[in-house]
């Protein structure tokens, strides 16, 4: 059985605190915000934390909210509280399905929003449903806080913008506008418990008419080295009324967009097979849910 390595302990009540914490002990100082990811990882022998910075007895990082500029979700909010919340279900429905299919039950009642995302997988769920509903995250560091958008956090696997010292304290996601659907589909080898050999995350809003999309976000996990938007498949939908044809033409360009590659899991030829397939399955659902929903 592995050990972990000796390792520095803090457990900060502040936001302040953490990043100084955090910006003091500089590189190897982990912040620890569900776990699931360190410990695995430490127990598998890779390099672990030299400083864990426990986050979970900040009260600012927790909450879901209902502003008048979106949803506001802190970042230590665990994916099963997205999963069960009313005003998630009834505001951003997708997010919600999104959390459902990650995981475990176990893994989500301790996994976060914030170390989810912060993780900066590839295969992250949660990322094609913020990109695709356009959210925002703020990070708090040594020089201040400032604000991005989800879809342009990651660099590379593993990689984020954050400098040393920055945490993510909360997400802002819009609403979602009417006669407007989004999706999440998901393909994995077992059910739930392995990361996802891809994901698809489809949004389409309605023109006045209802026959022409007025906007339109693609999001693709596992199939890029970041989470990605697929812009062919968005300039599809957009170039004229909506029909069967267009939705296949949108999920054609998907594929032609993702960049797969092959492992132990899954072949590239394969994953950009099942981009086509699991794009056209998610816009078909979210054409119909637009067509007869929110006015």
């Amino acid at each position: 059985m592995n050990h972990l390595p000796p390792f520095a302990y803090f457990a900060p009540r502040s936001i302040a605190e953490a990043v100084a914490m955090l910006t003091r002990e500089g590189v190897g100082a982990y912040p620890l915000a569900g776990g699931t990811d360190l410990l695995v990882r430490g127990k598998r022998g890779h390099p672990f934390a030299k400083t864990v910075v426990n986050l979970k007895l900040i009260p600012e990082l927790r909450g879901i909210e209902e502003l008048p500029d979106g949803i506001r979700i802190g970042a230590l909010e665990v994916i099963a509280a997205l999963q069960r919340s009313a005003l998630i279900a009834r505001e951003l429905p997708v997010l919600a399905e999104a959390a459902e299919r990650l995981g475990s039950p176990s893994i989500r009642n301790m996994a976060t929003l914030g170390g989810n995302i912060g993780r900066a997988s590839p295969a992250s769920d949660m990322a094609p449903a913020l990109i695709v509903l356009d959210a925002t995250l703020t990070v708090e560091g040594p020089t201040g806080r400032r604000t991005l958008p989800v879809e342009s956090f990651f660099r590379g696997p593993g990689v984020t913008v954050l400098t040393p010292g920055e945490v993510i304290t909360n997400f802002l996601v819009p609403k979602m506008p009417g006669r407007s659907a989004a999706t999440y589909e998901r393909l994995g080898r077992s059910q739930g418990t392995e990361c996802a050999l891809l994901g698809v995350a489809s949004l389409i809003a309605l023109a006045e008419n209802r026959l022409e999309a007025k906007a339109a976000r693609i999001a693709l996990a596992a199939v890029a080295p970041v989470p990605m938007r697929s812009k062919r498949a968005e300039a599809a939908l957009l170039s004229g009324p909506l029909t069967e044809d267009r939705l296949w033409d949108a999920a054609r360009g998907a594929a032609a967009d993702c960049m797969p590659i092959t492992d132990i899991r899954a072949t590239a030829a394969y994953r950009r097979e099942m981009v086509e397939v699991m794009t056209l399955r998610g816009l078909r659902r979210a054409w119909e849910q637009a067509v007869g929903g929110r006015a």
